[in-house]
């Protein structure tokens, strides 16, 4: 897990060919194990994206120090869906930090939905999470550590559709349970790196967004800087007709984690 690099713009940050599968809001987050580290006090409420590479919360409140929370399948374990007989079901597991994931050691963590769907999404996490750990073993990795975070080395632009829209026919078999969690994010909240995922999904063969324009399109003359994002321009490879150019608004890297400390917005 890593702390604050998951948002951009007030909203999430995902890896290029990352999907995102399913997606709530107003989630309650709380960690344990992790006292002497102020960022883990107090309970946080905001989105909870799953994706094919990991879970991903943004806290709404941006005066919290932490902003966005990042779970790689690889770093999570022991997870388990509780069903008390009063009070609302939760999940809870365990997640170990990745190196220059801005914090170090274990935490265990409790996810609470007010608005229903634990076990759904429960059930999601536990799928997609033995999924993506059965391609990194068919990867024949070495470690079971977790990979080291590492900035994306350019910038970062607007997610087109596809990277919020599932495979409508599922993964391996499993299609995500959306007809419990039919809301998408909202308009301009998702962004993309140009930087592929450092660890293993469940859409293992996917390449992403090509990084140049399909075959016979064509864009109008732009401005200069409008033609340097055109020339990153996205296309779905299932849908060659369509391409997506990233707005120049976005043309920077996202802040890094000294500068989230002292910020009380983002």
């Amino acid at each position: 897990m890593s702390i604050n690099t998951a948002h951009a713009n007030g909203g999430v940050l995902i890896h290029a060919g990352e999907v995102i599968l399913l997606f709530s809001d107003n989630v309650h987050l709380e960690f344990h194990g992790q006292d002497q580290n102020p960022l883990f006090r107090g309970s946080k409420v905001g989105r909870l994206y799953l994706t094919t590479h990991r879970m991903v919360f943004t806290n709404k409140d941006s005066h919290d120090g932490m902003l966005s929370f990042s779970f790689p399948f690889v770093t999570i374990s022991d997870v388990e869906i509780e069903q008390p007989v009063f009070g609302a079901n939760y999940i809870k597991g365990k997640v170990r930090a990745q190196p220059n994931g801005n914090w170090v050691g274990e935490a265990k963590f409790k996810l609470m939905f007010k608005k229903g769907g634990a076990i759904e999404f429960g059930q999601a996490i536990l799928k997609t999470a033995a999924m993506g750990k059965s391609v990194k073993s068919s990867q024949q990795a070495q470690s079971d550590n977790p990979p080291p975070y590492a900035p994306p080395p350019g910038p970062w632009y607007q997610a087109p559709p596809p990277a919020y829209t599932p495979s409508p026919t599922g993964y391996y078999g499993w299609v995500p349970p959306t007809h419990v969690f039919p809301d998408q994010p909202p308009v301009n909240s998702v962004f993309m790196t140009d930087m592929p995922p450092p660890y293993p999904g469940i859409n293992a063969g996917y390449n992403g967004y090509a990084s140049a324009p399909p075959v016979g399109f064509a864009p109008p003359p732009q401005p200069e800087k409008a033609g340097e994002a055109a020339q990153s321009a996205y296309y779905d490879p299932n849908k060659p007709q369509c391409a997506y150019v990233p707005p120049p608004a976005y043309y920077e890297s996202p802040p890094s984690y000294p500068q989230n400390g002292p910020k009380k917005n983002n």
